[in-house]
């Protein structure tokens, strides 16, 4: 299926008006098909699966930006810490302290978002919002030094309820708003919420950062 460069046109346009940051998501597709959106200017692309990216890292341009969206296991840190961007799916604080030892490993500094667990359904991974925030007033961030936490991320429940979707959102951002407002650090500025189906709603509710790949790339392919 082709590329939807029209789509990607508008929504990119749409999105750099409202300064919401797109993230293609390229999961199971082929490097022709990032190619063809990194051609238009695209750099931001989003992986789930470990080995796809390494893979897709070594044979595609080294400029691109390289998002993990996925849930990452700690015992594969160690692939994606010489190059990834940014670790969308940080949902533990031992998650947290591997990256920080693979960062230190690498001698880089790696970006985070801390993942919220906002949806109904129990699948979905992430801080509840009370340990989220004892993380953030206990200090202990400041242990892992070759981590920067650059903001939260949220899946909302998979519905097209949408007071169901927007109230997830908006609890999400008065979490995220809070947060930003007792860390008081300019580095804390990405809320990560909004796919394909509801990204609108989501930068209503306050993104600022959206993953969207049905629309750009047409359905995904069955991982066998």
């Amino acid at each position: 299926m082709p590329v939807h460069k029209d789509t990607y046109q508008k929504i990119k346009t749409a999105l750099d008006t409202a300064m919401v940051n797109l993230v293609a998501v390229s999961k199971t597709k082929p490097n022709e098909d990032i190619q063809v959106l990194y051609d238009l200017g695209q750099r931001a692309f989003g992986e789930n699966y470990v080995q796809e990216l390494v893979n897709k890292e070594a044979a595609l341009p080294k400029d691109i930006q390289w998002h993990f969206i996925g849930h990452l296991q700690s015992n594969k840190v160690k692939y994606l810490a010489p190059f990834v961007h940014l670790i969308h799916g940080v949902d533990s604080e031992k998650l947290l302290q591997e990256i920080n030892k693979q960062a230190i490993k690498n001698q880089r500094i790696i970006n985070c978002l801390l993942q919220v667990h906002i949806a109904s359904e129990e699948t979905k991974f992430g801080f509840d919002e009370a340990s989220l925030l004892e993380l953030m007033d206990s200090g202990r961030l400041a242990q892992y030094s070759n981590v920067v936490v650059k903001g939260l991320m949220g899946m909302a429940s998979f519905t097209t309820d949408q007071m169901v979707l927007k109230k997830e959102f908006g609890s999400l951002a008065l979490i995220f708003n809070h947060v930003k407002t007792k860390l008081n650090n300019a580095q804390f500025e990405t809320l990560s919420m909004g796919m394909s189906g509801d990204y609108e709603l989501a930068i209503q509710q306050g993104s600022t950062m959206v993953r969207i790949g049905s629309l750009l790339f047409g359905a995904r392919n069955l991982v066998l």
